[in-house]
């Protein structure tokens, strides 16, 4: 055998010894040429999506964003009026109940993200019609100047509880986490118990704020000493310098399991930017945006091998509550008629 074919073969070992040692590589949508303008609806507040859509936009320069963001309820609302004429591109949510109501009312068009079949199933819309982003937990936050380690509640339910009357702050009945809360615990424990917690809150003057934001500050500087709100919201207050703790709660044999949902993200049926939109969503779902989301926000990214911030607890290890999020949608409504019923502010 020549020298020459000796050569070539050991080359070519060399390269399949190569190849089969290398890292998957993560799927990233390419970087094509998109202008015009991007019009975004987000149930999500500006200060947590504006870093996202900056660094989008350094991506993207000669796309102009516009955002408009408000409650979900109020959005929802929007695109349903606007379903003949549509005004939006990208549709934001902060919880999933309200991207799949949409959905099943022919708001969205179908569009798998790039790099959406790495995404876990139950946050994949039917159809591609919606793509889950980040995750979220419903927690407890606490002022640590106020309550003991041996008082903490440790479920939704101790909430309740006579003892921390006039103590407790919550997002209201505008409020999108708060409204997918409800329609979870009507699907876990029924309607007459999930109604009996409602006016438990109430009856313990629980004060409802628009927002959590709110909720989070009124907690930090001792106004309240509970707060029920996402898990980030602890995080960031936190980092503002205040003395604060977080339950995640109802981990007990029993009890309910860790209420959680997700952000989501949809195209408009019918958007007048088309690819600036898809390139949105693309971006969303890339490596590079679900870091932002984490290192920005403290959410937990829904792409495998993004990590979480530093700071904050892995899900690893919590039951989670057992919630069919389509099923739940379809009965979506019932959660209105129950807010309104028991005139939860």
């Amino acid at each position: 055998m020549s020298k020459t074919k000796i050569s070539f073969i050991i080359i070519l070992m060399m390269i399949m010894v190569s190849a089969c040692g290398a890292a998957p590589a993560v799927t990233e949508a390419p970087l094509v040429e998109v202008s015009g303008d991007l019009v975004i609806y987000s149930g999500r507040t500006e200060p947590l999506l504006q870093p996202v859509i900056d660094v989008f936009k350094a991506k993207y320069p000669n796309v102009e964003v516009l955002l408009k963001a408000g409650s979900n309820s109020e959005l929802a609302n929007a695109l349903l009026e606007e379903q003949a004429n549509p005004q939006a591109d990208v549709f934001i949510t902060t919880e999933l109940f309200t991207v799949q109501s949409l959905a099943q009312d022919g708001i969205f068009q179908s569009y798998p993200p790039v790099g959406a079949d790495q995404l876990p199933a139950e946050f994949l819309g039917t159809d591609n019609l919606w793509t889950g982003l980040t995750r979220r937990a419903r927690v407890i936050i606490y002022n640590a100047d106020l309550v003991s380690q041996d008082e903490l509640p440790t479920s939704i339910f101790d909430l309740t509880d006579q003892k921390w009357k006039g103590q407790i702050a919550a997002a209201g009945s505008t409020n999108g986490s708060m409204q997918a809360q409800i329609a979870a615990m009507w699907q876990l424990i029924g309607e007459a118990e999930t109604e009996a917690w409602l006016n438990g809150l109430i009856v313990n003057d629980v004060t409802f704020f628009g927002g959590h934001t709110d909720v989070r500050k009124a907690v930090g500087s001792g106004e309240f000493k509970l707060g029920l709100v996402n898990h980030y919201y602890y995080y960031l207050q936190k980092a503002e310098g205040s003395n604060v703790g977080i339950i995640f709660p109802d981990q007990g044999e029993g009890q309910i399991g860790l209420i959680t949902n997700a952000t989501a993200a949809a195209v408009v049926n019918g958007a007048p930017h088309l690819s600036a939109a898809q390139a949105f969503l693309d971006f969303l779902v890339s490596p590079e945006g679900q870091k932002l989301f984490a290192e920005q926000n403290y959410e937990y990214p829904l792409l495998p091998g993004v990590e979480v911030h530093g700071d904050v607890q892995r899900l690893e290890g919590f039951r989670f509550a057992d919630v069919d999020v389509v099923e739940a949608a379809q009965d979506f409504e019932v959660t209105f008629d129950l807010m309104e019923k028991v005139a939860l502010p």
